[in-house]
């Protein structure tokens, strides 16, 4: 058996292991929420959004919804309600401060803030090998400023338990600053975001907006960026690195007012974002943040998890 077959086979038993997992049920000491609490998912009208909104309401929680379309949000907040589960609509568009701040306004108004946001609202345009870069301004500016402003905007009122609220952003393997296919090629550039130490919110922007001007005036290929869906890559290098620095910012917080930030990769899955060709179903691509979001014990920050496991940045 050569190696590819051997990791398939181990990616196929783990998958195997993850599917039993997800149908026992928490036992009532591990359960620390109820339909009094709240989960915020953006992007949730279709896809691992639709999925994570659904698989969290299947949990007795109270799921807010949300899409940058009212009438498709509406629709599939709808097909959730009919089910007998507890899900609100609220329109949301990431890359729109002014729906950013009705959203919270209004979160705190009707339920005085809420205890776990999942980012999940995102775009793409590669598909397969296509590898264009004409995104890359949309791209940096949905998938990451846009889930950076959602973030800074959903912390004040995020509420205040023993806990601790938590964060969920869903990134990708494709990201990872030491990925053998697919890694950011300037040493010292890697050295510097990596190093949490000394990483700051200002580094990072300062890097994807050096990106977005090399994709506009055509050099980003000597820039040493990912080689393989590389506008798509960058920005989720830029939310592994960016869900780092929060950790270490929100570990500062006392207790009784924590907040968990960790990432996630869902693995390849059949969505209207990837073209469906996809290996893995929006079930088991949504898994890893519900379980993320549910964590009852052991609180991690700051990590970044693939299949229910930590693995590196």
């Amino acid at each position: 058996m050569d190696k590819k077959e051997r990791a398939r086979e181990r990616r196929e038993k783990r998958r195997q292991e993850i599917s039993l997992l997800r149908t026992i049920p928490y036992s009532d000491h591990q359960k620390w929420w109820s339909s009094e609490t709240i989960a915020m998912v953006t992007g949730a009208n279709r896809g691992i959004g639709f999925e994570i909104a659904h698989q969290l309401a299947m949990h007795g929680l109270t799921i807010i919804l949300t899409s940058r379309e009212t009438a498709v949000g509406e629709e599939a907040a709808k097909v959730l309600q009919e089910g007998g589960l507890n899900v609100v609509f609220h329109q949301l568009d990431i890359i729109d401060p002014e729906s950013i701040k009705a959203c919270a306004d209004w979160l705190q108004e009707t339920y005085g803030g809420l205890d776990i946001l999942v980012n999940n609202a995102g775009a793409n345009f590669n598909y397969g090998t296509d590898n264009s870069v004409e995104h890359a301004e949309q791209i940096i500016q949905t998938n990451y400023y846009g889930t950076k402003n959602v973030t800074e905007a959903m912390i004040p009122i995020m509420r205040h338990s023993d806990v601790g609220a938590r964060i969920v952003n869903v990134s990708s393997k494709l990201g990872k600053l030491h990925s053998r296919r697919n890694k950011i090629e300037d040493v010292a550039l890697r050295e510097q975001l990596e190093n949490t130490d000394t990483l700051t919110e200002e580094f990072i922007d300062q890097t994807v907006n050096t990106f977005v001007e090399q994709a506009k005036d055509g050099t980003w290929q000597s820039g040493g960026w990912p080689q393989t869906n590389t506008e798509y890559s960058v920005s989720k290098l830029a939310i592994n690195c960016y869900t780092r620095v929060m950790a270490k910012r929100l570990s500062e917080r006392p207790e009784g007012q924590k907040i968990y930030i960790n990432c996630y990769c869902p693995g390849w899955v059949k969505t209207a974002m990837t073209g469906w060709a996809g290996g893995i179903s929006p079930e088991e691509g949504a898994d890893t943040a519900v379980w993320l979001a549910l964590l009852p014990d052991h609180l991690v920050s700051g990590k970044f998890f693939f299949e229910r496991r930590e693995t590196s940045f």
